[in-house]
């Protein structure tokens, strides 16, 4: 069984793990913003329930969250395992995820907050769904498409610092709570992507 968990700060790298994972060992990427989407878009209870604080700009209380994480992990694609990203953040999150299913794998990408700064504040996307790093990437317009490339409102340097120092006080404590579970394994996620995923590989072997 490979019920795994992708811990890491924002822009070390958990998304191109996950879809790497997902496609290897046909397991489904259960982030939760994707799952509230969904519920919102089906119409279900919760989605209509959560949909009633997004209207008012207001954050989706822990235990609406943790109810469609769990309805989802009730689904049949999830019976030989998942991969959570984004789920939980919190010690409350990771102690109610406890109550309703177990974790084989606690996957921890480490990347320092100075390598985050630049991968995220160094990104620009393009409308058509293309992303490049200015690094590797010198030109303003997308080489598939041709369109003008944009950075994100929050791929900006202040908000990915504020977003940091939420990760540091409220997820990072969860790397010494699956520790003490001995549940954790952490990775280099400084290195390329495909030598991460050899690392995670090498893991669920």
């Amino acid at each position: 069984m490979n019920r795994i968990i992708l811990l890491g700060a924002p822009g070390a790298g958990k998304g191109a793990q996950a879809a790497l994972i997902e496609e290897k060992y046909n397991l489904p990427h259960i982030s939760t913003g994707d799952a509230l989407r969904q519920n919102i878009k089906d119409e279900t209870e919760l989605g209509k329930f959560a949909k009633s604080f997004i209207d008012k700009g207001e954050l989706v209380p822990d235990d609406v969250v943790i109810s469609i994480v769990e309805d989802r992990l009730k689904k049949d694609d999830c019976k030989k395992g998942f991969i959570l990203d984004g789920f939980p953040r919190t010690i409350y999150q990771a102690e109610a995820l406890a109550k309703f299913s177990d974790i084989d794998y606690v996957i921890d990408v480490e990347v320092p907050d100075e390598i985050v700064v630049d991968r995220i504040s160094g990104r620009r996307m393009c409308s058509c769904g293309k992303t490049y790093h200015i690094s590797t990437y010198k030109s303003d317009t997308c080489e598939k498409c041709g369109q003008k490339l944009y950075q994100r409102k929050d791929d900006n340097q202040e908000t990915v610092m504020d977003r940091l120092k939420v990760y540091h006080k409220q997820t990072e404590p969860l790397i010494d709570y699956y520790t003490d579970k001995d549940k954790l394994v952490t990775i280099d996620g400084t290195k390329s992507i495909d030598e991460v995923f050899k690392s995670i590989m090498n893991i669920l072997k």
